[in-house]
């Protein structure tokens, strides 16, 4: 028997071009592109730094005049207002290019549609669709930013079988296994920011940062932004000492406290109090204002508590690794005072499971 020729999925290509630039590009989406003629990529691209090319644009000038009656597979509607960079539709009908295939519709109110009915317009060919769930998932951050000004909120954390995140000493390191660590890394080096509240940064002291395969730290990183009402964190952080931005959000901390994180490498931003704490709604609504679109938080659990219990998480990861630690004092991923019924339970939708080394991730969106 003959085995069948593989067709090539170009619009596969297009997503993995658009993971690869994942975090360098907000507050723009991260989108990829690829031009092709008779079965064959004459150009591709990626959306670059804010100012710069978006991936419609890279992929033209890649393929020059041979983008004259091509296919492009998008994994974003291309944009048609006049904003740092002139509108990609226009771009896409200048070059002659015959057929557009379009994953998913820009949420940008400013788009939102209107791309792909100027492309019409022009006489351009346009499908609608393909692999639209993968492209709305690697565009989720931009789709709320976009649309509310405010980040969107992916929470991951680590646990056991037995729901703990730590020993009732308090060790952690490691729950999780090398495969999931390395995962980890991945996501901070896709995310505009990495959150954490004081207790964990002084339990742990961790420096969070992204890496590369072998440790080292990445050129570029995340913001790191520390829920600290009273200013506790201490000058001598080992956050504070590595390469990227630190922000401290305190909540009315006496000042001379302000005045020392100050006198390190953090940025100190005080912020409304909420039930003597940091209000978060206030914190996301300015990290928003910052420009940033994708927040991941690590933890622990009196932040995660709160966060939950406002209603501010967008996304949950859970890594879960084979072990049992057991003991009632020992730390859970989600504290605080939890809820008097399963009817008050925060809901996960959209579930996903993945085998990640010897540990589980679970995936899910909670339910609004």
């Amino acid at each position: 028997m003959v085995a069948k020729a593989t067709v090539p999925d170009f619009m596969q290509r297009a997503l993995e071009l658009a993971r690869g630039v994942m975090g360098t590009t907000s507050p723009n989406p991260a989108v990829g592109a690829v031009l092709v003629k008779d079965g064959r990529v004459v150009g591709e691209g990626a959306t670059q730094r804010p100012g710069g090319d978006h991936a419609e644009v890279v992929a033209l000038k890649q393929a020059g005049e041979a983008a004259r009656g091509t296919t492009m597979y998008v994994t974003l509607e291309p944009h048609c207002f006049q904003g740092r960079t002139p509108p990609c539709s226009q771009a896409i009908i200048r070059a002659g290019v015959a057929e557009v295939h379009i994953a998913t519709l820009d949420d940008n109110p400013r788009v939102a549609g209107r791309g792909k009915a100027e492309l019409e317009a022009a006489g351009v060919r346009v499908a609608l669709g393909e692999r639209s769930d993968e492209a709305r998932e690697a565009i989720e951050g931009h789709s709320k930013w976009v649309t509310t000004r405010l980040p969107f909120v992916t929470v991951k954390y680590a646990m056991t079988l037995d729901g703990k995140i730590a020993t009732v000493s308090g060790e952690s390191r490691w729950i999780s296994g090398p495969e999931s660590r390395t995962q980890v890394h991945v996501l901070r080096r896709t995310s505009d920011a990495i959150m954490v509240g004081v207790n964990t940064a002084l339990r742990d002291d961790p420096q969070l940062t992204a890496r590369d395969a072998e440790g080292r730290p990445l050129p570029r990183q995340p913001l790191r932004v520390v829920v600290d009402t009273n200013g506790r964190l201490p000058a001598t952080a080992q956050m504070l000492r590595q390469p990227g931005r630190t922000l401290v959000a305190v909540a009315g901390a006496p000042k001379e406290r302000q005045e020392m994180l100050r006198r390190t490498s953090a940025d100190v931003l005080d912020v409304p109090q909420k039930d003597g704490r940091v209000d978060l709604a206030a914190l996301l609504a300015e990290l928003g204002r910052q420009e940033v679109v994708s927040l991941l938080v690590e933890g622990g659990g009196t932040l995660l508590a709160q966060l939950f219990s406002q209603g501010l998480v967008d996304k949950v990861l859970a890594y879960i690794a084979p072990l049992i630690l057991g003991g009632a004092a020992a730390p859970t991923p989600v504290e605080g005072e939890g809820i008097a019924s399963l009817g008050q339970a925060v809901r996960l939708e959209r579930v996903r499971v993945e085998r990640v080394g010897d540990d589980v991730l679970l995936v899910g969106y909670p339910k609004r």
